[in-house]
């Protein structure tokens, strides 16, 4: 069963993970609306200012497939569902990170602006001891996502209530007209949140962010 942390104490746990001769890993998982992005600036945050340049995000949005690609395949609309990302990629980008043997690993970044991942935008070098993974399908007991479950040295999942979510979703889209927040929430984002809800385990354990 997982155990329950805060934000303080997680901090707490990962700060030896800075500092250990072998490279960790670490998953920061949860649904739409979690607030993923936000709880893994504020563990880098921390974690910089204790020791600086020992800890890497890596998130997964980076591994999304392009636009061209998913409009192909009758996909842009459920862009963000679990079928629009490189697994595989980000499984042999995390088995590169895991390896350890001083090399430099170019990761890809999502350029939110553009809505496109950019690919080796930013650098992971050798220096880095902790790396954090955040993304919503990490920790998805899908057949191809459970594979990157055994890359992790911690498994955290972020709980929030789920109206909370569906509160928090409909912001996001405020600035568009009833109908079209209407279609992206009810054709994605909501059945997303609910994908992860009720699809991922293996957690270590579980941040309260509601």
């Amino acid at each position: 069963m997982p155990t329950r942390t805060n934000l303080d104490d997680l901090i707490a746990r990962l700060v030896p993970m800075t500092q250990g001769p072998e490279r960790r890993i670490v998953a920061l998982a949860g649904p739409p609306g979690a607030g993923k992005s936000y709880i893994a600036a504020r563990l880098m945050e921390a974690l910089t200012a204790l020791a600086p340049g020992s800890a890497e995000i890596l998130p997964m949005d980076g591994f999304h497939y392009d636009d061209t690609l998913l409009t192909q395949r009758g996909d842009l609309a459920r862009k963000g569902a679990p079928h629009t990302f490189d697994v595989e990629g980000l499984s042999v980008t995390l088995a590169r990170i895991a390896a350890d043997d001083g090399s430099v690993v170019a990761v890809p970044v999502f350029d939110r602006a553009l809505e496109i991942a950019r690919g080796a935008a930013r650098l992971i070098g050798p220096k880095a001891r902790l790396i954090v993974v955040e993304g919503n399908y990490l920790l998805l007991d899908d057949p191809l996502w459970a594979r990157l479950a055994d890359r992790f040295d911690l498994r955290v999942f972020i709980q929030v209530p789920e109206h909370v979510l569906e509160e928090r979703l409909t912001r996001r889209w405020a600035h568009l007209s009833d109908a079209q927040r209407q279609t992206k929430l009810e054709g994605n984002d909501l059945p997303n949140m609910r994908l992860v809800l009720q699809h991922a385990n293996r957690a270590d354990l579980f941040l309260e962010n509601g």
